[in-house]
């Protein structure tokens, strides 16, 4: 190659408009006439002919640009004919280049072309918007209380298909000692007070948290969605949010529906009335970091990974904290809670029995059983199978070791003061294991090796698991997540992939890739078949999610619902139908993400080296770093690299201001239009039109 040229040693800028220019695009040649190039004013071509940039030949001289060849042939087409033939190439790597070039005719049309298959309204999946809520004014201080003493019965039991710890898998659980101080963002995305950091649901209400204060929306049969509830705003950011929504008439009256929120080691628990507004029940405090907060029934628990609990009865009104073995996982089925710890053993709590049974300020915690290689109990599942006598459930418990072990283990009914029986295991991960969930047909385990997900089908035999056959491998796949490298260890509370959804039916997982992706990609647990995938409506980052089974409504032939939350960085609320999708399963693309949506999705960050600051959770081989970047998903694997950037795709989401139709009545009057002298790498517009676009951060892959 040459030198670089003066533009007078060059093509000088007054040559006649039929001169032939010779141009060497990444090595391909290509010929066409000056005023081909040069029909759109002030574009890179028009600049580089008129001597306002700069120009390097090669050894035939030939100006030489360093750009994609094959994406270059339909953009001399279309300079050439006006007319568009992609001609096999993508959308968004044809308008990256589009404006790159400044070829703003062809950039418009490539636009327009890409909103065809957008709407503000979403896809026939979109099912509600909730916008921002009014910022609530400051929470007074108050002291810990608790309400007037209520005379009820004990909760009914109630079983929890989405028990998996918040941050299962990460340092902290695995024995890092957290820090007392706030963390960074969960997302990753800067911190901002209306993004929406937490999203939970039960029955037909929704809570959402905030950096400082949480709203609570219930459903109304006739006006859909209402505002009922918003707390003051807090001094702290909230980390976690628990919600419970007992049926309208329950036994404990105002107490039926309660939110909970927490940070640090500070529980802020109310009373939600179901006609709206709530009322504050107490501060509590647990001492340590506050790692995982949910109900079960109407006691509010809290876990450490220091071995601490907490418990709020709604009955007694009465908090008490246990110390047990410093605790790597939970579950809860029925009235039962359940601690997995890093000593190997299972300890359990009749969490409905504990205002009857508490003899010396003591839980009556008591160790279930014991792993026989006494390796941490990493991940946990219960699975109470329907009665089969009067004497109860046969419990069925799959557990996950750190190890990377993953057993199952059954106790009858008849046989209780025997203990649980060992029934299978499984040595399939090399990485500790993370979830687990035992299902009516399935058992899934994931592990710490970029989400590998193994999975079995299983046999039952009137309702209990059966050997005959006994369970068969089913599936091998990886829901890859990411995460800011300065993020908090592990996935955090509002981004847990699952899986999702009742034990006795189809589970999925939530695929988010990059924190600052606006498209969330749905897939069954079992197979991680591609159920369907959701764009945010307003183009706004969705920074938290999680799946709501809803209850159907009393009219005649109505059924469950199942809907997809998804939490936005502007602070909005957004509800897919999931019962929808899957009904009409088979008809999205059989596997994960195909390499052109992964690349996409990457494009929106810089990955970076992994990081060292992962605490003390051991890396049990190379494989957890970027180089282990498999297809996302599907069974076949995808040649990564290292730290390096992907190929510029998704910068073509940039798009202009105005609706549709006025875009494309201005396409039809426009013709060759000045515009400003392009650069190199053209930055994405920044009118009232555009989607949000936060700056690309550097990630590190997690096993999220």
């Amino acid at each position: 190659m040459a030198a670089a040229a003066p533009a007078v040693d060059g093509i000088p800028g007054r040559g006649p408009p039929g001169e032939v220019i010779h141009l060497n695009v990444g090595g391909k040649r290509f010929s066409t006439s000056r005023q081909t190039l040069t029909w759109i004013p002030d574009s890179f071509f028009s600049s580089l002919l008129s001597g306002r940039i700069s120009t390097l030949k090669d050894e035939t001289g030939a100006i030489f640009i360093d750009r994609d060849p094959t994406v270059f042939a339909p953009i001399l087409n279309f300079l050439r004919t006006k007319e568009l033939d992609p001609r096999g190439v993508h959308g968004s790597s044809l308008l990256h280049e589009a404006q790159f070039y400044g070829l703003t005719p062809l950039v418009r049309r490539l636009q327009l072309l890409e909103e065809l298959d957008r709407s503000s309204c979403g896809n026939v999946l979109f099912n509600g918007y909730l916008p921002p809520p009014v910022f609530p004014v400051k929470r007074r201080n108050r002291h810990s209380l608790v309400g007037p003493q209520q005379a009820g019965g004990r909760p009914a039991p109630v079983r929890r298909s989405n028990t998996m710890p918040p941050n299962l898998g990460n340092a902290g659980l695995l024995g890092r000692m957290l820090d007392e101080k706030s963390p960074p963002s969960p997302s990753g995305l800067p911190e901002e007070p209306g993004m929406v950091r937490l999203v939970c649901g039960h029955h037909n209400w929704i809570a959402v948290a905030y950096t400082q204060f949480l709203v609570c929306y219930r459903l109304k049969e006739a006006s859909g969605w209402q505002l009922v509830f918003s707390s003051p705003r807090l001094d702290w950011p909230i980390e976690r949010l628990a919600l419970t929504a007992r049926v309208l008439g329950g036994a404990l009256g105002e107490h039926d529906k309660m939110v909970a929120a927490a940070t640090g080691s500070e529980i802020l628990l109310w009373a939600l009335q179901p006609e709206g507004g709530g009322s504050e029940i107490g501060v509590f405090h647990l001492g340590v970091p506050v790692e995982a907060l949910f109900f079960v029934g109407n006691q509010l628990i809290a876990t450490s990974h220091t071995g601490r609990i907490g418990v709020w009865n709604a009955v007694t009104k009465h908090w008490q904290v246990q110390e047990v073995q410093p605790i790597t996982s939970y579950d809860a089925a029925g009235s039962f809670l359940l601690l997995g710890c890093n000593n190997g053993s299972i300890y359990y709590v009749d969490v409905q029995k504990f205002p009857l049974r508490m003899k010396d300020n003591d839980l009556l915690v008591s160790e279930l059983y014991r792993d026989p290689a006494e390796d941490g109990v990493t991940a946990l599942s219960v699975y109470l199978t329907p009665k089969t006598s009067d004497s109860g459930n046969w419990i069925e418990i799959a557990y996950g070791t750190s190890s990377g072990g993953v057993r199952v283990i059954v106790q009858h009914p008849e046989t209780v003061g025997s203990g649980p029986q060992l029934f299978q295991t499984f040595t399939v991960h090399r990485s500790p294991v993370t979830k687990i969930m035992l299902s009516e047909k399935h058992l899934i385990s994931v592990c710490a090796d970029s989400n590998h997900v193994r999975t079995w089908s299983v046999t039952r035999f009137r309702g209990m698991i059966s050997t005959q056959p006994g369970s068969t491998p089913l599936a091998s796949f990886k829901i890859l997540a990411l995460e800011s490298a300065d993020g908090h260890g592990g996935c955090s509370a509002g981004n847990d992939i699952g899986p999702y959804g009742e034990r006795d039916d189809q589970q999925v997982f939530i695929q988010k890739v990059v924190p600052s992706a606006s498209q969330l990609f749905v897939r069954l647990s079992s197979t991680g078949q591609r159920v369907c995938s959701v764009r945010s409506v307003d183009g706004s980052p969705t920074t938290a999610f999680t799946v709501l089974e809803c209850e159907g409504s009393r009219r005649l032939g109505s059924r469950p619902r199942r809907y997809l939350l998804t939490g936005q960085a502007n602070g909005s609320l957004a509800m897919w139908d999931l019962t929808t999708a899957m009904d009409g399963l088979g008809q999205a693309p059989a596997g994960g993400l195909t390499e052109e949506e992964l690349m996409e999705q990457l494009e929106q960050c810089d990955l970076a080296p992994l990081a060292s600051s992962r605490g003390s959770l051991p890396s049990p081989s190379p494989r957890t770093s970027l180089t282990s970047l498999h297809s996302a998903f599907s069974n076949t694997s995808l040649s990564s690299r290292r730290g390096s950037p992907s190929p510029p795709q998704a910068e073509a989401r940039r798009r202009g201001g105005g609706s549709f139709v006025e875009r494309c009545q201005e396409l039809v009057r426009s013709g060759p239009e000045p515009r400003r002298p392009p650069t190199p790498a053209p930055r994405p517009s920044s009118g009232l039109g555009a989607p949000l676009a936060p700056p690309k951060m550097k990630l590190n892959e997690t096993s999220f």
